[in-house]
């Protein structure tokens, strides 16, 4: 345990207030253990207040300027940047995130923020709708306006708990909403870290809520009818329940998968390539929603692609993340790492070869490459979220679609090909919500509509498509 003294205390954000509310999370240390800080809880009181404050408040975020939105969000840019190192320290603790993670997703936070405060000025307000499409209506003209939904609760997930913050929380700026948002128990300082910046801004009074809470009284963030929408981030088990319960509301969910990457036999498979896949897979423990977890690979190049990432995987070792060099760090929690263990030693049992890696230490994965693994089991099924990986081989592209298609995961897809045709074939019968070409389904950039299918969710994050989900169209007729 860390002495005492050394505890940071952080309060939460109640209504756009600091109040520390005498009940405490403590935030380990995911490397060592050990307690980091403390965070303030909200219980059902402090849940009602903040629902009423958003209601009381959706009058006045709808009635923002867009040069208003943008001057907040303008600012949390700025002050982003000025706490680029403290951000990337808080990552690394809290998360467990190796370094050159950790400040890759503070620049991904800016860059949000940065995204969120342009398409205030850039998305359009409305459209023209001809009317005059009877006799009957030929007097009229139609226009159509986009208007906030209103209150929206946002839920986020331990692995990026900056910027899967940013966007919720962003879009729901840009579009007007006041918001209430639980982050993830696990890491909920990065969010608290976002807080104080907004509290220095001019947002309405009452409008928003950042409230660390437990998972019981959370549950209003999904049950209460006066929430207009609920967005959520996390797995796919907790997703679905909630969207059952929730309601009225309109409902957006982003709940990850077992990604695949299928490498075609016109790929140069070079030191760049094999980089990629095990950057992809491996990075941040792969706990990634599109984290590689199956590397198909064209029968001609099996061999080749097995034997490079064998030699690479073997060098890498999982490390403290506050090196510059760890590229895989702890895994968020021992349970976690536990079930990991679990699924690829039954794997093992069942006939799976584990070609490199399979050792656990605590929360401490060995960086895994399986082959021969039984489509039925979890470790290829489910979401490993975790540093193992799953080679297998194809021979036909179409036969390569297919498997990929047997997930019932549909977040994204890599392929390499250099063929146009095989590219475009691949857009037309990939069931996932990103095609990726020539590169990994890890590629994300934080304007792309991102989302899934089938297990994977509902709707679609990025800026443009988050605001558009918190928006609604509402039409004037206008009789001449």
């Amino acid at each position: 345990m860390t002495d005492a003294q050394n505890v940071v205390d952080y309060p939460l954000y109640v209504a756009g207030k600091a109040v520390a509310t005498g009940q405490w999370l403590e935030v380990h240390d995911k490397y060592t253990n050990t307690v980091y800080a403390r965070v303030a809880l909200a219980d059902e009181k402090v849940l009602e207040k903040a629902i009423s404050a958003s209601v009381k408040a959706e009058v006045d975020m709808a009635t923002l300027k867009p040069f208003e939105k943008q001057k907040v969000l303008l600012h949390c840019v700025k002050r982003f940047n000025e706490l680029r190192e403290e951000l990337t320290e808080i990552l690394i603790i809290e998360g467990g995130k190796p370094r050159g993670a950790a400040s890759a997703e503070v620049e991904r936070l800016i860059n949000t923020f940065q995204l969120a405060a342009d398409a205030v000025t850039q998305l359009d307000d409305g459209r023209m709708l001809p009317l005059a499409v009877t006799p009957a209506a030929a007097r009229f003209r139609g226009m159509v306006k986009h208007v906030p939904i209103g209150a929206v609760s946002l839920i986020s997930p331990f692995n990026f708990p900056l910027n899967l913050v940013a966007h919720k929380i962003a879009p729901a700026i840009a579009a007007g909403c006041p918001f209430v948002l639980k982050p993830a128990s696990l890491t909920p300082i990065s969010a608290l870290m976002i807080a104080r910046v907004l509290a220095e801004t001019d947002l309405p009074k009452g409008s928003w809520s950042v409230l660390p809470c437990d998972r019981q009284a959370a549950d209003i963030l999904v049950t209460d009818d006066r929430f207009k929408l609920l967005s959520f981030t996390g797995s796919d088990q907790v997703g679905w329940d909630m969207k059952a319960r929730a309601g009225r509301k309109k409902v957006t969910l982003e709940l990850g998968g077992n990604a695949a990457v299928l490498i075609d036999a016109d790929t140069v498979i070079d030191e760049a390539l094999i980089d990629r896949l095990i950057s992809a897979a491996y990075g941040h423990a792969g706990q990634v929603c599109i984290s590689v977890q199956r590397i198909l690979v064209h029968a001609d190049l099996y061999v080749e692609v097995k034997k490079k990432l064998i030699a690479k995987l073997k060098k890498i070792k999982v490390d403290d993340p506050k090196l510059n060099t760890t590229l895989v760090g702890p895994m968020i929690k021992e349970a976690e790492a536990v079930r990991l263990k679990k699924w690829v030693d039954k794997a093992e049992k069942k006939g799976a070869k584990v070609l490199t890696g399979g050792h656990l230490q605590g929360v401490l994965f060995e960086p895994t490459l399986l082959e021969n693994v039984d489509a039925k089991l979890e470790i290829y099924k489910d979401e490993a979220f975790g540093p193992v990986a799953i080679l297998e081989k194809f021979k036909e592209f179409e036969q390569g679609i297919n498997t990929i298609n047997q997930s019932r995961f549909g977040l994204q897809a890599g392929v390499y090909t250099q063929n146009l045709n095989k590219m475009l074939y691949a857009w037309d019968h990939l069931h996932v919500g990103g095609v990726i070409i020539n590169d990994v389904p890890t590629f994300r950039v934080d304007n792309m509509p991102y989302g899934g299918v089938k297990d994977s969710g509902l709707g679609r994050e990025g800026i443009h498509s988050a605001i558009r989900d918190m928006q609604e169209e509402r039409l004037l007729a206008i009789k001449q």
